[in-house]
């Protein structure tokens, strides 16, 4: 094997292992988020959307930062460093006792997610060929899906002793991994050019108006996709009076993504555009979160929610390749910061005002409310997609698949 073919394909199996340490240290602790601070302490869900949504509009907000620092210094330092924020901020958080500390704790695990996410999504697209992109993607996902279970469910079992455990548990986690990644990943540069100014990398990116448009257009659809973190586990929670129930959601996503997410992304990629893709994705989302507010029944929620992971898993590797196909290669992890601002800004949105209607729609008992305004949005975001992504208006690398 060639030593170029030997290196790339070494440093995907590193991906694969990093990936899957990050997902099960955060997945062990931000699902049980709501359930702990809304149903055990009683907290508004208001609050406790704010801090999620701090955390996610900290993180990805300020991702063009931690993508143009890794453009200029290399992946590995900024890695190692997020990694160990990451951690302080799941230690402190075991202490939270007081909305201050909850939302300290959040943001500084969101600045550990500024400074690593975005040089290891900028590593993907330098170790995988385009031909291949998606499909790794799609690898990344089912392995995103596994690490979501065995994470959930390790979480929920640590939830019955304290959930200082919980938060301990993730704290580890993200501390292996900064080891790891120390002792292991090479210094590979993530951009095409050699220690790319940061300015440079920040206006690059912020100067390409049809990849900003496509970046805030996604802003409603991260606002769809995070209410697996916040309104579906305490709807699930609700209907069924028990935390522990919440593992059948992502049980439901494991299952989902191990049998059809790998098959769905070889067939689809043949036949239809990414933008399609995306959109059908959308839609599959949008429409089976609206009934939500209407049933009482936990079967009838949990079949919304097979159909809600289903529109994901077909939404989400054409995403991904979309966003790495339409980066400019010289300031490669700059713009895979800045793809990040949909996430900031839906992530905001969706949790603060997602919790926000959560207690408004349960104070005058319309509980319906959140869940049709979910819909508003999906549609509206797929109507604006469509007109980016009309075949008279895209560039050409954009429509391949």
């Amino acid at each position: 094997m060639p030593r170029v073919s030997r290196v790339r394909n070494l440093g995907k199996y590193f991906l694969l292992l990093d990936n899957l340490l990050v997902v099960l240290g955060f997945f062990i602790v931000f699902p049980l988020i709501s359930i702990r601070f809304v149903d055990q302490l009683g907290w508004a869900a208001l609050l406790v959307g704010f801090a999620l949504g701090l955390r996610q509009f900290i993180q990805q907000g300020l991702g063009i930062f931690g993508g143009a620092l890794a453009d200029r210094f290399g992946a590995k330092p900024m890695i190692v460093t997020g990694m160990l924020l990451r951690a302080a901020g799941f230690a402190s958080m075991a202490m939270a006792d007081q909305p201050w500390i909850l939302m300290l704790s959040c943001a500084l695990s969101a600045f550990g997610g500024t400074l690593f996410d975005p040089p290891r999504v900028a590593l993907v697209i330098k170790l995988t060929r385009p031909h291949e992109r998606g499909r790794f993607y799609s690898i990344l996902m089912m392995q995103d899906s596994a690490g979501v279970v065995i994470g959930a469910l390790l979480g929920s079992w640590l939830l019955q002793y304290d959930f200082q455990w919980v938060c301990w548990s993730g704290a580890a986690f993200f501390v292996l991994t900064a080891a790891l990644n120390a002792f292991v990943l090479p210094a590979y540069r993530v951009s095409a050019s050699v220690r790319t100014p940061i300015m440079t990398g920040i206006k690059t990116a912020l100067r390409d108006k049809y990849f900003r448009r496509y970046v805030l257009t996604l802003t409603g659809y991260y606002v769809l996709s995070i209410q697996v973190m916040l309104m579906l586990p305490l709807l699930v929670n609700e209907i069924s009076g028990t935390p522990t129930t919440i593992r059948w959601m992502y049980l439901i996503q494991a299952v989902l993504s191990l049998s059809l997410l790998y098959p769905i992304a070889r067939w689809s990629e043949k036949h239809f555009r990414l933008d399609q893709r995306l959109m059908t994705g959308l839609l599959l989302m949008t429409f089976s979160l609206m009934p939500l507010g209407f049933v009482t029944s936990l079967s009838t929620v949990l079949f919304l929610i097979f159909f809600f992971y289903l529109g994901l898993i077909i939404a989400e590797p054409a995403r991904e390749t979309l966003s790495a196909s339409l980066a400019n290669p010289y300031a490669r992890a700059s713009y895979m910061g800045f793809s990040k601002l949909g996430l900031a800004f839906g992530g905001a949105i969706g949790y603060t005002g997602g919790g926000w209607l959560y207690d408004i729609g349960h104070e005058f008992s319309v509980p319906q409310v959140p869940w049709v305004l979910l819909g508003v949005i999906g549609l509206a975001t797929a109507i604006a997609l469509h007109r980016q992504f009309s075949p008279r208006t895209i560039a050409p690398k954009a429509l391949a698949s």
